[in-house]
Parts: structure tokens; C-alpha cells; sequence
């Protein structure tokens, strides 16, 4: 498809339309992420909500570089042959989450297939290096599926995240077009594993991203999917295109829609559920409360 084939995105509806804040915590979460030359999942996917997270003093850490080996239509990180893992990044990491004064931080990274684990060595590090230096914080870890290696997973959870999330991104019918390499039914599988491996000393989490063409049944069936594979707290958001060479919106899910949504949820045992149109995988996070046990 050339350029002048691609169609204009839609309007966004008013509740999608965002006031930027104008806090100078803002420049000071950039100038940090800069000083310890760290990538957010925040700027490099393009989130919607990056502007109020910043201006809080929060933000999504992305280890393992910014150059993903998948290409996923709705995905705006870079797909490109990643470079070399930096060996400090995990104390990077640690050391802006002690800066930032954090109580619950989120972990994520792109999708690293060149790598034997898929880079769940690195997560362990990252994971411990933040504990160690910011004794008593709660560690949510935004893992991709590792293609499902037993021994990657159980080197992340050897290192007692928290809050194990996963996301299954949307319905079946629409996975294939949707995830690059990634399978819905290896994502529950990822999901079921890490509550076999852990039971109730870790939360598992999962999120969806609603307006790509997927029916109401659909969404009920992938949220007891979800419930089937023990997962305990879910996330549904709305997707929004990154740029005219991904996905397009096919519907703009209306906030009364995400409340109905959230009750199902609700109704089927989830419990944790957030939902609503500007919600994403780590929006919010720490509104989710939980204890630390292993700091």
C-alpha cells in the first residue's frame, strides 16, 4: 500500500481528546530518563497517557533496548535487529525507580527472539537490582510470551516480581493479524504456567485492547479464557493507531461500554479490573494494592 493509499485516521471522540499538563515534574521525569539514558514504553510505543504519568513522576521502564524483533500492526516500537544488551541497565533502572521515590514500578521490554531466553536473564537482574536498592517497592513486570520456554519464565519468576503481566492483546479471531509470531492460545498458556509455578504468591495480569473489529461474544470469551488460565487482574483500553501504516480503529468503544465491560469482568472472578478508553497495560498501575511479601 503506498502512501497515498493509506487512509486519514478518524477523529477522535470528545473523551479521547486530552488537556496536557503543564507540571514541571514533567521536564524533571525527562530529564532523568535522559540522564540514566533510559527507554520508556511510554514515548517508544507512543502512549497516549505518557504527558500525565511523566507530570506524576511515574513512567513504564522498557529494558533490553528499543528495537523489538516482532512487528505487530498495532505496536508503534521499533522493529529493527536490536543491539547488544547494556550489562548496567538493570542498575540504571534501579537507580531512577530510588530517584522517583517509586512504590510500585513497572518493567517491560520489546520482544528480544534473537536471544536464547528471550531476555528473562535480564528481567531477573533488573528485578533485583530495584529491590535491592529500593528495599520494600512492588515490581510488575510487563513480560512478553518468551515463546513459552519453561526455563526463561521460571528465571523471571526467580526473582519474585510482584505482578506477573501478559498481555493477550485481543480475541482470537484477530490474533493472527494483530500479533506478529505471538499465538492466543501461548499466551494463555504463559498465564496458566506462572500460576501452576507460583499459585497465590504472585498476581497474574493480562489486558485487551478493544476497537479493532472484535464482537461483544468475542470479548466475553477471551475474558474467561483469561479466568481459565487463573489470570486475576485485567486491563481493557482502547486502541488507538499510531500512525497510518498500523491497524486502523474500526470502532471507537464508547466509556458507558467500558463500564459494562468492567462489570462482566468483574462478575466472572477478575480481581482487578480496570477499564475505560485511556486505560493501557501499566495506566494506573499502583491503583491495584498489593503487599509486598518477598522484599
Amino acid at each position: 500500500m503506498t502512501t497515498s493509499e493509506l487512509k486519514p485516521r478518524p477523529r477522535l471522540p470528545e473523551w479521547l481528546r486530552l488537556k496536557l499538563p503543564t507540571s514541571s515534574a514533567f521536564s524533571q521525569t525527562r530529564s532523568l530518563l535522559d540522564e540514566l539514558k533510559l527507554h520508556t514504553v511510554c514515548e517508544s510505543a507512543k502512549c497516549p497517557n505518557h504527558w500525565e504519568c511523566w507530570s506524576k513522576g511515574t513512567a513504564t521502564f522498557m529494558i533490553a533496548g528499543d528495537r523489538c524483533t516482532r512487528a505487530c500492526g498495532f505496536c508503534a516500537v521499533s522493529t529493527a535487529k536490536p543491539l547488544a544488551l547494556e550489562a548496567d541497565e538493570p542498575l540504571r533502572v534501579a537507580e531512577a525507580t530510588r530517584r522517583m521515590k517509586l512504590k510500585h514500578v513497572v518493567i517491560t521490554a520489546v520482544a528480544r527472539d534473537d536471544l536464547k531466553d528471550g531476555g528473562a536473564e535480564h528481567f531477573r537482574q533488573t528485578i533485583e537490582a530495584v529491590r535491592q536498592l529500593n528495599p520494600g517497592i512492588v515490581i510488575e513486570v510487563l513480560v512478553p510470551d518468551f515463546l513459552d520456554n519453561d526455563v526463561a519464565i521460571e528465571n523471571v519468576l526467580a526473582a519474585n516480581p510482584h505482578i506477573y503481566n501478559h498481555n493477550l492483546e485481543t480475541v482470537r479471531r484477530l490474533t493472527p493479524s494483530v500479533r506478529h509470531r505471538a499465538t492466543y492460545d501461548r499466551s494463555l498458556t504463559v498465564l496458566k504456567k506462572v500460576k501452576e509455578k507460583r499459585g497465590d504468591t504472585i498476581h497474574t495480569k493480562s489486558g485487551i485492547m478493544l476497537g479493532l473489529g472484535e464482537r461483544e461474544e468475542e470479548i466475553f470469551v477471551a475474558m474467561q479464557d483469561l479466568r481459565n488460565s487463573k489470570c486475576d487482574i485485567l486491563t481493557l483500553g482502547q486502541y488507538l493507531q499510531p500512525s497510518l501504516k498500523h491497524l486502523p480503529v474500526v470502532e471507537f468503544v464508547t466509556p458507558a461500554k467500558f463500564a459494562e465491560y468492567k462489570t462482566h469482568a468483574e462478575s466472572l472472578g477478575f480481581i482487578h479490573v480496570a477499564s475505560g478508553p485511556m486505560v493501557r497495560s501499566s495506566y494506573h498501575a499502583d491503583e491495584f494494592s498489593v503487599r509486598p511479601t518477598n522484599s
